[in-house]
């Protein structure tokens, strides 16, 4: 009965801020609209900035490995050539007692490979892959597909060339199953089943990517002078635990005169990248907070200027009988249930906008896993309308406090 007998005040303020609302229409619009765009403002801003953290991570990504990507490193103390078969069936055996999900070999930089072009025969960059490589690396392609496990089973291995070498070729459909021509010890015809994107404009190298494994089998061996780095994709919960006891594991029988070392190579072990994206957070929610104090500022002053106007009105009601709280409520709630919902209009408006597909293609165009509409930027657009509304009419209902039912005459 209590609890019954409390509610009425609350609902009644309601009521009275529900009809102040529905009378003053177009006074309630104006003022609302530079909230209700203040919090689409921050709601987008925040937005804008979890899409732009995944951005961050997955262009680190492509360099450094996803989390947690750890890269092993083996040399020779004397600087003589690895037998990196003999490395590769140690890694093996090892390997098989962790079930790692993907690991991958890569060879980049110290190959070429002579290609027959229309100006003669050119030596050409190659990048020596294996399949998991493009998986951990979140490398995309332009047109075809990357590498497979099976393309290794074939007698005419593919490969994956760039942009610039594609465009050199005539830029020729995939479909119509184009092919480069290969001579030396790598002598040969192998199809081209994808292209890489540039790296930005510009980018005008001519590279081919091959898988390790097709290298070897056409090449015989490995040139002396390449080194070999084998990458593992780990848990990210597991990766500090892990990393020790696998370094002890692939250090034990390893050929003297060999140092192994193991580090991680993505971002989330630099906190320097961490950093950044902290600043950056903090930069975006520090302009949100600008555009919402100017966007409460203007609400408050708004609502002073209708509060003078609405001293008859005021000091009629107090002369009903209506309470110092009676009045102060329907005031606070009237502001508070405006800002809402304006917050809430311009939640939506944000929501469908970002999520659109002319948004998504030309803002996002390279991410490669588009999160949903982050919750925490729709959660900190809605508590800040509310909190704006809460603020924004304090003063106006403190105002409203000292009507007077002699106002209502002298006004």
């Amino acid at each position: 009965m209590t609890a019954r007998v409390s509610m009425v005040p609350l609902v009644g303020a309601l009521t009275d801020a529900w009809a102040e609302l529905r009378a003053h229409r177009l006074r309630v619009l104006l003022s609302l609209l530079g909230i209700g765009i203040a919090v689409a403002a921050l709601t987008a801003v925040v937005a804008f900035g979890e899409y732009q953290k995944q951005l961050m991570a997955e262009q680190s990504d492509r360099y450094g490995g996803r989390i947690a990507t750890i890269a092993m490193n083996v040399s020779s103390t004397d600087g003589s050539p690895v037998d990196w078969a003999a490395i590769d069936a140690h890694v093996a055996q090892v390997s098989e007692r962790y079930s790692f999900s993907h690991t991958a070999r890569v060879v980049d930089g110290s190959i070429t490979v002579p290609v027959q072009l229309i100006d003669g025969v050119t030596p050409i960059a190659a990048r020596l892959i294996d399949p998991d490589y493009p998986v951990i690396h979140r490398l995309t392609v332009s047109e075809g597909r990357w590498l497979q496990a099976s393309d290794a089973e074939l007698l005419a291995p593919p490969v994956v060339i760039s942009t610039p070498l594609w465009e050199s070729l005539g830029s020729p459909p995939l479909s119509t199953h184009p092919t480069l021509t290969m001579t030396g010890d790598l002598a040969g015809t192998y199809p081209i089943v994808g292209v890489t994107p540039r790296e930005g404009f510009w980018d005008t190298n001519n590279k081919i990517d091959m898988l390790y494994d097709s290298y070897v089998a056409r090449a015989g061996s490995l040139p002396a002078d390449t080194y070999v780095n084998r990458e593992f994709w780990v848990p990210p919960a597991m990766v500090d635990e892990l990393g020790p006891v696998l370094a002890m594991d692939l250090r034990a029988g390893l050929d003297e005169g060999l140092v192994l070392s193991l580090n991680r190579s993505d971002w989330g072990s630099q906190s320097g990248y961490t950093d950044s994206i902290l600043v950056f957070q903090l930069v975006s929610g520090a302009i949100a907070g600008i555009v919402l104090l100017l966007g409460a500022l203007s609400l408050v002053n708004v609502q002073l200027v209708a509060m003078r106007q609405r001293i008859r009105e005021i000091g009629v009601r107090r002369s009903f009988g209506a309470t110092s709280g009676r009045v102060f409520a329907a005031v606070l709630l009237e502001n508070l249930v405006a800002t809402t919902v304006a917050g809430i209009v311009g939640i939506v408006l944000v929501v469908v906008v970002m999520r659109s597909e002319w948004v998504t293609s030309a803002m996002f165009s390279g991410l490669q896993d588009v999160p949903p509409f982050p919750f925490g930027a729709a959660l900190a657009g809605l508590i800040s309308a509310v909190v704006v509304g809460a603020a924004a009419g304090i003063i106006p209902a403190l105002v409203a406090l000292r009507v007077k039912v002699i106002d209502a005459i002298r006004f």
